[in-house]
């Protein structure tokens, strides 16, 4: 056993090896240590080599799904082994012959289907990229596919865009050839990355590949491919094919999309932005799940597949919209779509687990009742007055008609249905005459064993006994050891001896058990028979199938993003190929759900926004907590869901198509790769003053605070320069860098605003509202004591403040070193605040005195020198 083990584990020395023993999968040597650590369960030892005890752990078969759901996101792949041949045939060749076993699947981050493994409302992308041709004339593609759903596509890309590309996608597995590897390119994508003979991107191969998976002489049909994406595509489907183990799933045909169709949006962007996920990685507080309000997993894989890559054609965003605005007319019609979808079946993925023979009668029941809705979606959307649009005319269109096979299914399969095939017992009675007569007569031997329990408790006299079944035994009769003797005779045969018990048999009893055993292996192999047909009958309409899912899906979104708007009072923007980026009452969609969701609600401060071409850079200044980086978040997201072809939080939005965003907020050490926080502001700021363009949207927030004032200043100085004079793009610029606003003297297209505040009986008000001209103060001191920090502080500050507003900066420093009021009182227990004085003090009461009228020259400047006393 161990020589086939060892033999099975060097074909796959680069994954963990599921090595099937009867009801349980074992590891052994290092792949048990390693599992053993991952997954927290015991490590043990079974038999020896070379002298060494062999390490194994392992885990149930019928529980081996939870685990491997762990190994997978601990970053390792596994192989599957299973016993290929029965063992009752194995003894026939030897008593010591070893059941043959075969890899049947190797499990890796992106070929995952089962339903546990993956997140019904997220894609699960396996990615290629290859490079064809060399030098200058050589180009980069990349091709990607959800195995779940059957989805390919493919784009060409630059070098680099090819990180943006990547953050787009975000695959859970990446392949690339070996030379492409020693660029550096892809660090940041290390942990996905899975590294294969560059022959496996060998673009003629590939050609040759794709033709023959899509049974066609030509791929023209379905794009324009250049070398780079035949290569890519075809080292997706060659990984598909080894980790399947020769069975590829299904693939709908290849998507060509071209460069530039998409919004760019790199990493830090998205990270920053939090559009997906939060910064800490959760979905909760991110912008997909502020906006989702689909009922299927299909709409919202949809919905972040839109929202992750929003489009710049102006007419594909109108048909979005159009969508979206007609459910929002139809409201009756909005609310009875969402009830029928409500908990509909995820029939694309159940499909591709069927077409990999992993599927189970569940997955048929939802092929059956996802189907089904087809009917009842056409017959709700015919009967709205307002003739459809295009988008949603295309769904109704693409539902197709599944009578056959919904009435086929429906007659096949029972109500409640076991998991797997195996188990039997999931077709319905009077579906097939020859199952319901096996059924009846293994149902009819067990009622005969109940009879022989009662003859045989009335013959022996004893009342307690039972005739049990168990997989060792089969069937067997089981008395107490005390009612033992009564049946030490004929026609009962001693078995078995426990503690308590006793167990018998007969040869009328195993008789019986011959013949339903023989009818319950007829019965089961006659329903996987019939399983295997009902399978065949739905994969040979996946075409129609995936083509009703997309349907589906589609029309969930619309519905949903009806009701958002609705619901939040969102408007359509109006997106066109001007430059134009006009925002009335905008509003952040996050913020504005999180104030929503209060216990006490607050309604969220609008705010406009018009980069116009004459003042297409505003700075904005203002102090901390004003909300100058809520403001600034929310107009690119308000960009991102009108080009995803939503509608958006404002009164009124007109945007030119935004070809790349670029954010730089927040910051954040790199310490596994060397990089300080201003490190990494400056990496992100270089990429965006290299490749924002005309068309692109920038936001920037407090660039050049992470390093000494004046190197700060200088640094955001030149960075609002160079955006106002080379990129042109329309941007965003907040700052606390006050002397910034001189520069619209000279900056024709430079708009200074800040945020509006109001102070009010010694306290400061933040009215996040964002209005034309410059701040004159940060109100970081009053920030410091919203925050906590303590009296003696917070006074010292303000006598530092002043200090050095006042004076010479380098003479205030000098004066302010030598008296140092702040340790002095380090030791000292906090004080209470100072009570104001009651009343005016001598100096306001002398100023009170004063009639200026009757004071000569020589008189005034003598009072002014008293009150001056006065005030020292």
């Amino acid at each position: 056993m161990m020589a086939q083990y060892l033999a099975i584990k060097e074909e796959h020395d680069d994954a963990l090896l599921f090595y099937r023993m009867g009801d349980f999968y074992e590891l052994f040597f290092e792949d048990a240590r390693q599992a053993a650590a991952a997954l927290d369960i015991t490590l043990t030892k079974r038999g020896l080599h070379r002298g060494e005890p062999i390490p194994m752990c392992g885990v149930p078969v019928h529980s081996a799904e939870s685990y491997l759901a762990r190994l997978i996101k601990k970053g390792f792949r596994v192989a599957v082994c299973e016993q290929t041949e029965d063992p009752a045939e194995a003894k026939k060749r030897g008593a010591k012959s070893v059941v043959a076993r075969e890899i049947v699947r190797l499990v890796t981050p992106g070929t995952l289907t089962e339903e546990t493994l993956l997140d019904a409302r997220a894609h699960n992308y396996l990615a290629a990229i290859a490079r064809a041709g060399g030098g200058d004339a050589a180009s980069i593609a990349i091709a990607w596919c959800d195995m779940s759903t059957g989805e390919l596509a493919c784009q060409p890309v630059a070098e680099q865009t090819l990180p943006a590309t990547l953050a787009r996608i975000d695959p859970g597995e990446i392949l690339i050839p070996e030379k492409l590897a020693e660029g550096g390119t892809l660090a940041d994508w290390d942990a996905r990355t899975q590294r294969l003979p560059d022959s496996r991107f060998d673009s003629v191969n590939a050609e040759r590949r794709l033709k023959q998976l899509f049974e066609v002489d030509a791929l023209d049909a379905y794009g324009a491919f250049g070398r780079a994406e035949l290569a890519a595509l075809g080292a997706l489907v060659d990984y598909l094919e080894l980790t399947q183990v020769g069975r590829l799933p299904r693939l709908g045909a290849p998507v060509r999309m071209a460069e530039g169709a998409a919004m760019e949006i790199d990493q830090a962007t998205r990270r920053n932005l939090e559009l997906a996920r939060t910064l800490s990685g959760d979905r909760k507080g991110s912008l997909l799940d502020a906006v989702d309000r689909t009922v299927t997993g299909a709409g919202a894989r949809l919905l972040a597949e839109r929202l992750a890559a929003p489009l710049t054609d102006p007419a594909a965003i109108g048909a979005r919209l159009d969508a979206i605005g007609w459910f929002l007319d139809a409201a009756g019609a909005r609310a009875d779509l969402r009830e029928v979808l409500r908990g509909a079946p995820d029939i694309e993925r159940a499909l591709s687990r069927l077409a990999l023979s992993r599927g189970g009668p569940r997955d048929l029941a939802a092929l059956r009742d996802g189907l089904a809705l087809s009917a009842k979606l056409k017959a709700l959307i015919g009967g709205v007055e307002t003739p459809p649009p295009a988008e949603i005319a295309g769904a109704v269109e693409d539902l197709g008609l599944h009578d056959a096979l919904v009435d086929r299914l429906s007659r096949a399969l029972k109500a409640d249905l076991p998991p797997i095939a195996r188990d039997g017992g999931f077709i319905a009675p009077g579906y097939a005459p020859k199952l319901d007569e096996l059924i009846r007569l293994r149902d009819e031997g067990r009622r005969l064993i109940a009879n022989l329990e009662a003859r045989y408790r009335k013959e022996s006299g004893v009342e307690t006994l039972r005739i049990k079944h168990n997989n060792v035994l089969g069937y067997f009769i089981e008395v107490s050891a005390k009612a033992a003797e009564k049946l030490d005779r004929e026609p009962f045969i001693h078995r078995q001896s426990m503690a308590n018990a006793m167990r018998f048999t007969s040869v009328e009893l195993n008789e019986l058990a011959r013949d339903i055993s023989e009818a319950g292996e007829k019965s089961l192999a006659v329903e996987l028979e019939l399983f295997q047909e009902l399978v065949a009958e739905a994969t040979a309409e996946a075409a129609a199938i995936q083509a009703a899912a997309g349907a589906i899906a589609r029309l969930d979104l619309a519905g949903a993003g009806a009701e958002l708007a609705a619901e939040r009072s969102y408007c359509r923007p109006v997106v066109d190929d001007g430059l134009a980026f006009r925002i009335e009452g905008g509003r952040h969609p996050v913020v504005e759900a999180a104030l929503a969701a209060q216990a006490d609600p607050e309604p969220f401060v609008a705010n406009e926004c018009d980069l116009a071409r004459e003042r297409r850079l505003w700075l904005l200044t203002g102090p901390n907590m004003a909300g100058k980086s809520t403001f600034l978040r929310q107009n690119a997201l308000i960009a991102i869901l009108a080009q995803a072809g939503l509608y958006v939080p404002a009164k009124a939005a007109h945007i030119g198509a935004v070809d790349r965003l670029f954010s730089r907020v927040g910051a954040a050490d790199d310490l596994a790769r060397g990089r300080s926080t201003f490190m990494v502001e400056m990496v992100e700021t270089a990429t965006i003053l290299n490749q924002a363009s005309r068309r692109s949207l920038v936001i920037l927030d407090e660039i050049g605070r992470g390093t000494a004032t004046f190197d700060g200043l200088s640094i955001a100085w030149a960075c609002v320069e160079h955006l106002h004079e080379a990129s042109q793009a329309r941007a965003l610029f907040a700052t606390h860098y006050h002397e910034l606003t001189a520069l619209a003297e000279r900056l024709d297209a430079l708009a200074p605003h800040c945020m509006r505040v109001k102070e009010f009986d010694g306290r400061v008000v933040f009215l996040h509202e964002v209005a034309a001209g410059a701040a004159d103060r940060s109100y970081g001191i009053h920030v410091a004591k919203l925050a906590g920090l303590p009296p003696a502080v917070v006074d010292r500050a303000e006598e530092v403040l002043h200090a050095l507003e006042a004076g010479e900066q380098s003479g205030a420093v000098t004066r302010l070193v030598d008296d140092l009021p702040l340790f002095r009182a380090a030791g000292q227990p906090a004080q209470p605040a100072r009570a104001e004085a009651k009343g005016p003090s001598e100096a306001e009461q002398a100023l009170a005195a004063l009639n200026p009228d009757d004071l000569s020259p020589r008189e005034a400047l003598e009072t002014l020198y008293r009150l001056k006393g006065l005030l020292d």
